[in-house]
């Protein structure tokens, strides 16, 4: 039966880095909707403002669905089936994200009020901001290169870890 890894395990040196990405990617959404919907207001009334609302909107959704599966299919570390489950709970979101840019699309597709080019640009910048974010995370966090490998002790000597 699987269960979490236990708590006295150290986390795995992505959980740090993809909850301050969440974090960090979370102040820039708010700061890109309050922006974008200036911006698309200016351009196209309301409907700019909520084309530029819907376009920051469904690209934060989508970019935290990659980095919350992550985490929590990082709670399985440990376990035996930690690789299938990881790659399951992953993959679910890759689909789930599918269905749900499919549904957005065809709701939005046909909406009078949806400005097509505000949409679009909204939807890039917010996408290019994320992608900052997570190149600026990586950057500052400091892992090292093999920060989750725990190497065997040498038999003859005993067990040396404190």
């Amino acid at each position: 039966m699987s269960s979490a890894a236990p708590a006295h395990r150290r986390p795995l040196s992505s959980t740090p880095v993809l909850r301050t990405a969440l974090v960090w990617g979370g102040f820039v959404t708010l700061a890109l909707l309050v922006i974008g919907g200036v911006v698309g207001f200016l351009v196209g009334g309301a409907g700019g403002l909520g084309s530029a609302l819907a376009g920051v909107a469904v690209s934060a959704i989508f970019l935290a669905v990659t980095a919350t599966s992550i985490l929590i299919a990082n709670r399985w570390f440990g376990d035996p089936l930690y690789v299938p489950i990881f790659f399951g709970i992953v993959l679910g979101g890759w689909l789930l994200k599918l269905v749900l840019f499919i549904v957005a699309i065809v709701v939005l597709r046909g909406q009078d009020w949806v400005d097509p080019v505000v949409f679009y640009v909204a939807l890039v910048v917010s996408v290019i901001a994320s992608l900052a974010v997570d190149v600026v995370v990586l950057l500052r966090m400091r892992i090292p290169s093999a920060s989750d490998v725990t190497l065997p002790t040498d038999p003859d000597a005993g067990d040396r870890r404190d």
